[in-house]
């Protein structure tokens, strides 16, 4: 079975050359190490004001990042085909997480419900269900896809999942891993072929309900009235904002220096969460933003070639979840520094494997390890191929 784009030209014959293991590998550490030494500059103020200890949250983070690599091998070794057999149990535990999220075991914080207090840290309750959710989907498209390719029931069914989890996720509320979450899983089916008419109806649909919500909740309204004109009122709705705007311009070209930042000195809310991009510009400037935009694209890309590659290989399921994984991955963080540089309205997103937390960091580690299993299951299935393929020989001679 091919997904949709099996039958288009290959259009970057160059891909085939890129190795994306080693690729893979070495951007994810790269942005992990560039996350720790970030958290530690930007929260050590932070954390010896609140916690008394200038080292806590940097901490805490090498804990996140140990923790972190140590799933990812966990999931390097997990088969893919264990996550498209689970499907029902891992949609059964992303809409169960939703659900508790909302009872007394969930813990409120600036007024969203959206972690679960689980011993040394909190569970973000999205980041488990989005996951699992995209494992669903992916498999959803696999089993059904002439259903979902020819029939408007087999189109709805998943739209169904994805409106009953975005309904959880809003009432939270978490709009942004709503936003993430519907264009990720919608991404993931258009690229298994389904037609792009199919869509239209669904975007306008989406459209409508994103104003009725954003008309309905006066904080969102003033977060896009601020993201339009932040200046106009700097001091309130555009306070974090123009904040990390001004981060943005004091970096210029080479930035101020690691630990010199000035807008991580209470001045920038969340520095060291949604927008660690705005230090990362102001201490390392326009060339250390680059860069880390450069380290995700990369990521992103190579996330793109081995799911194609998958494909190419017929292996449907782990193609069509490592394009759901890889769209996770590069939304969430095309988004955050949006958000940062204010091309977005403000929305609480981290920055995968670079801002502070742990089950963003957590989760994001398991995505690269799935990502590599996919690749290294496709090199072995082409091994196998090439020795069945290959002449034999027998005495020294080749013979058919």
């Amino acid at each position: 079975m091919q997904l949709g784009l099996s039958a288009a030209p290959a259009r970057t014959q160059w891909l085939g050359e890129i190795q994306p293991l080693p690729v893979l590998v070495i951007s994810s550490v790269a942005l992990l190490i560039i996350g720790v030494v970030m958290i530690s500059s930007a929260s050590m103020d932070l954390a010896v004001e609140t916690m008394g200890n200038g080292y806590h949250y940097v901490i805490r983070q090498l804990m996140f990042a140990v923790m972190g690599c140590m799933l990812a091998l966990v999931s390097v070794n997990v088969p893919v085909a264990w996550w498209e057999r689970s499907g029902w149990l891992l949609l059964g535990i992303g809409l169960l997480v939703l659900v508790l999220v909302l009872t007394p075991l969930g813990r409120t914080v600036n007024g969203s419900t959206r972690w679960i207090p689980f011993g040394l840290f909190n569970v973000q309750v999205s980041e488990v269900a989005k996951l699992c959710l995209i494992a669903y989907l992916a498999g959803y498209v696999v089993r059904r896809r002439d259903e979902l390719l020819n029939t408007w029931p087999g189109f709805l069914k998943p739209l169904v999942v994805l409106g009953v989890a975005s309904a959880l996720l809003v009432i939270q509320p978490d709009f942004g891993a709503t936003v993430v979450l519907v264009t990720a899983a919608a991404g993931m089916i258009f690229l298994s072929g389904v037609r792009l008419s199919r869509f239209v109806p669904l975007i306008a649909i989406l459209v409508v309900l994103g104003v009725i919500l954003v008309l309905t909740q006066p904080y969102r309204l003033k977060r896009v009235v601020s993201y339009l004109d932040p200046w106009k009122d700097q001091f309130d709705s555009g306070y974090q904002l123009t904040q990390s705007l001004i981060a943005f311009g004091r970096g210029d070209w080479s930035g101020v220096g690691l630990g010199n930042s000035i807008q991580k000195l209470f001045f920038l809310p969340e520095a060291h969460t949604d927008f660690i991009f705005a230090i990362i510009a102001e201490e390392f400037g326009l060339i250390g933003s680059l860069i880390v935009l450069g380290l995700f694209t990369v990521l992103v890309v190579t996330g793109f070639v081995i799911a194609r590659r998958a494909e190419k290989a017929d292996m449907p399921f782990g193609a069509c979840f490592a394009y759901g994984i890889t769209l996770l991955i590069g939304l969430q963080a095309g988004i955050n520094m949006a958000v940062s540089t204010g091309l977005l309205p403000t929305k609480g997103l981290t920055l995968p494997l670079v801002s502070y937390g742990g089950s963003s960091l957590m989760i994001s580690c398991v995505c690269i390890g799935i990502l590599a299993r996919v690749e290294m299951e496709r090199l072995d299935k082409e091994k196998q191929v090439t020795e069945k393929t290959a002449p034999r020989k027998r005495g020294g001679a080749r013979y058919e």
